[in-house]
């Protein structure tokens, strides 16, 4: 795989990132129970085929996903990825969760998550969400950099801001990149975000290139219909009519151009995603070894601009 550069920072990363979300099981905002031997199967397995980085963050399983990726990185012998992690979602003893960016807790959860990683720097810190009040968010991105100053973080980010906060943050310090939802369905970055990130040298690591499992092909209505009870997406408007319909139709459309590739539609998605300019990688989850196999040709596939022009005929 080709590697690009991030931003400002000195980071080269693969087109596309191991997205350690579901790698926490079951909380709040999780994907239902999880095999921790899967997990590590799967990262062992993306970074058998090159990837380079692994996405997680502080709140995924309440820190379990964090303790996962350090037992992954325990057993693997190969070159060492790059770690990604995040800060600001915060949870109390009963698993409640909540957030701040306040100095104090923005340094709680770094050391927090040093030690869950068992890493002695971690490569990206991201703020996972900004604050209800922008003070708040100044706050702790100034912590963020404080950090980055003394060692603890090498290069530091955001996530899911606007392009007003992500304007007023990076004028304070430089952001070196931006992790916004991206993907044929969901497109908002596309209007001011991904243009302002090109042009401020910002790196973007975009999230759910596959809408959560519903572009990869896999997913169908009987499927959507006995997803668990602690699945997140089961409450999601893009899981449920009239939009699912909508959806599965374009899964059809990256399945037809797919084939003409020896792709599935999941990995036409992802390749969609790369084909913008401003986008440097995509986050890509797994929960085993096998579905690892399926959205790694992703990450090399080129389209055409009329296959493009195929798949989202309405552009």
């Amino acid at each position: 795989m080709n590697r690009r550069k991030l931003g400002n920072s000195d980071l080269a990363i693969t087109p596309i990132g191991f997205g350690a979300w579901a790698v926490g099981g079951s909380w709040q905002f999780g994907w239902g129970k999880q095999s921790d031997h899967g997990s590590i199967a799967a990262i062992h397995r993306a970074l058998e085929l090159g990837v380079n980085w692994i996405d997680t963050a502080a709140v995924y399983g309440l820190g379990h996903s964090e303790e996962v990726v350090a037992k992954a990185l325990r057993d693997w012998i190969g070159e060492r990825p790059y770690v990604l992690t995040k800060c600001g979602m915060v949870w109390n003893q009963k698993g409640e969760i909540g957030y701040s960016l306040r100095a104090e807790s923005v340094r709680g959860e770094c050391e927090a998550s040093l030690r869950r990683l068992d890493v002695p720097v971690i490569d990206l810190y991201q703020i996972h969400w900004p604050a209800d009040e922008f003070t708040e968010t100044a706050e702790g991105w100034a912590t963020m950099a404080e950090l980055q100053k003394e060692g603890k973080v090498r290069w530091i980010g955001v996530s899911n801001f606007s392009l007003e906060e992500l304007q007023k943050v990076h004028a304070v310090a430089p952001v070196t990149s931006l992790q916004p939802p991206y993907s044929l369905i969901r497109r908002d970055a596309e209007k001011d975000l991904l243009p302002f990130c090109e042009r401020e040298n910002i790196g973007v690591i975009v999230y759910s290139p596959m809408a959560s499992g519903l572009l990869t092909g896999a997913m169908t209505r009987e499927r959507v219909a006995n997803l668990p009870a602690d699945d997140w997406r089961r409450g999601n408007p893009e899981f449920q009519e009239p939009k699912l319909s909508q959806n599965l139709a374009v899964v059809e459309r990256l399945r037809a151009i797919g084939a003409r590739h020896s792709k599935s539609p999941g990995e036409v998605a992802i390749a969609w995603t790369l084909r913008n300019p401003a986008v440097t990688g995509a986050i890509v989850g797994a929960r085993n070894a096998k579905q690892v196999d399926g959205i790694i040709g992703g990450a090399t596939l080129r389209l055409r601009p009329q296959e493009i022009a195929k798949i989202d005929p309405s552009r």
